[in-house]
């Protein structure tokens, strides 16, 4: 009897350890996160976005359900953050899921939300159909609206909700100007970088002949890829913007290659010598790096013409990045003809290079003809570290005037027409947190690359590789022997002890 009360009491006490270990839960929620960049850890910049908020916001997730495992998975980290962002708003944060597929007038709803299906193809009894899969969110503050029309799978899903609710809460937004008539291509050919950039800024094309606004008004300034020079007067201009502790980004093509006819040649813009002057020194080179990104070239085999892909040394892939908020979290960029930086001014600024290039690098002096036939070598690689961004605090003496130097300019343009190209995230991220970077609003680029990326074995060195390889294979084996050797010197100190006089 005594036996069955005291399994009763145990029994009631497990009961309301797990009811308080619940009621816990629900009020404080928390997980281990061992992930490399804290994926599932809110960051402190979305905490600070949730708690200034001031009215209400309400979310409406048309997530297909029951589709394909990944795209569950999706559906469920997004209710899981969806969850504890409402939790760290008080209350100004509400949320429904809505299944789109269960009939048409759910589908109807999420169209004229704005939320258009994906088509994936699902394998159900050994056939293949497509299956029409709703993605994305609506997001609402009193009469303002905003879309997250897409979630992919691994993407930066706290940026997409952080930034779209940002968005929604900033009204007067600060003013980031691009500098226009110089050749530069214009914000439409920008669409990316305007796109990220309009989350947190007015982004305005000014023109320094005829800017009615005074340039004191913009947070930063942006150059890219002038063509042509600037006259004495609004050089002038922008020496008053610096003195008065403004900030300036520019992507300058020192050198420039025309593909047509494989001849690179210096630029004639005088901003190059304007940034000597401020110590920013851009050589007549073009830098090459044995680690490159790849170009697709005709070639004929018999009757038969094929496009094969090589390195195209003339284009750095950037995989190691210094230690600064610019490129944080950046795991690939890639330099188009770019020139290296050298600082040759005086002590009172400070230059910090941004991005360098591998340990296998080079320079060829420019002007020079590109020959894509070439059989490169090691010896064409006896550089290491070339930097070809960087970046000068305390420009002319003022300690918050700072220009950000990339000698490439064109590495987050996407272009016009039919020229228009999609460029690699991490280009684009680069960019704007280049402005975040310099515009003091640094909140939400630890976010911008947040994200589940894929990192290829053949991207390692070698050494690593093969240790990963080895731990992959060796480690499951070693675990069992583990466990076995264990499982074995216990059983023998069982038998041990059930053989000693006395056991009962």
């Amino acid at each position: 009897m005594k036996k069955i009360s005291k399994l009763t009491g145990q029994l009631l006490m497990l009961i309301i350890a797990l009811v308080l270990v619940n009621l816990l839960s629900e009020r404080f929620s928390w997980r281990l996160d061992f992930t490399e960049g804290g994926i599932y850890t809110l960051s402190d910049a979305t905490k600070d976005i949730l708690k200034s908020l001031d009215e209400p916001v309400t979310i409406t997730a048309f997530f297909t359900k029951g589709s394909q495992p990944e795209i569950e998975k999706v559906r469920k980290d997004f209710l899981d953050m969806l969850t504890e962002y409402a939790k760290l708003s008080d209350g100004l944060l509400n949320f429904e899921f809505v299944n789109p597929n269960q009939d048409e007038q759910g589908e109807q709803e999420a169209m004229q939300a704005g939320i258009q299906p994906l088509m994936l193809n699902v394998r159900e009894k050994d056939q293949v159909k497509q299956q029409r899969v709703f993605l994305g969110a609506k997001l609402a503050m009193g009469d303002r609206q905003e879309l997250i029309p897409v979630i992919q799978p691994g993407a930066a899903m706290e940026y997409a909700l952080s930034s779209a609710i940002k968005k929604l809460a900033v009204i007067d937004k600060p003013k980031v100007g691009f500098i226009q008539g110089h050749g530069e291509p214009g914000l439409n050919a920008l669409v990316q970088a305007n796109e990220q950039l309009s989350v947190l800024y007015a982004t305005e094309a000014v023109n320094l002949s005829a800017n009615e606004n005074p340039l004191n008004s913009y947070e930063t300034l942006v150059i890219v890829a002038p063509t042509d020079s600037f006259p004495d007067n609004e050089l002038q201009q922008l020496e008053q913007f610096l003195q008065e502790g403004g900030n300036l980004l520019i992507a300058h093509n020192h050198v420039e290659a025309d593909l047509q006819s494989m001849q690179g040649s210096l630029n004639k813009s005088n901003l190059s010598s304007w940034l000597a002057k401020k110590g920013l020194s851009l050589d007549n080179n073009f830098v090459v790096d044995a680690s490159a990104g790849t170009v697709g070239v005709r070639q004929q085999s018999g009757f038969m013409t094929f496009t094969r892909q090589i390195p195209f040394h003339f284009w750095p892939q950037i995989t190691k990045f210094e230690d600064s908020p610019a490129t944080k979290g950046l795991n690939q960029v890639v330099m188009q003809f770019a020139s290296s930086i050298q600082f040759k001014g005086d002590t009172s600024a400070v230059f910090t290079p941004l991005v360098r290039t591998s340990e296998k690098s080079g320079t060829i002096a420019a002007p020079t003809f590109i020959n894509l036939n070439k059989e490169w070598t090691n010896k064409d690689f006896p550089l290491e570290g070339q930097t070809i961004a960087a970046m000068l605090k305390g420009v002319n003496g003022n300690q918050q005037a700072n220009i950000v130097l990339f000698s490439d300019g064109d590495f987050a343009v996407n272009g016009e027409g039919q020229q228009m190209q999609q460029l690699p995230a991490d280009n684009v991220s680069l960019f704007v947190n280049a402005v975040d970077f310099l515009s003091d609003d640094t909140g939400l680029i630890d976010l911008r690359t947040k994200e589940i990326t894929s990192r290829p074995l053949e991207a390692l060195e070698d050494g690593q590789r093969n240790l990963l390889k080895w731990l992959n294979f060796l480690l499951p084996i070693i675990l069992v022997l583990i466990f076995g050797l264990i499982r074995f010197q216990y059983r023998r100190s069982q038998r041990i002890k059930r053989m000693e006089v006395g056991y009962v």
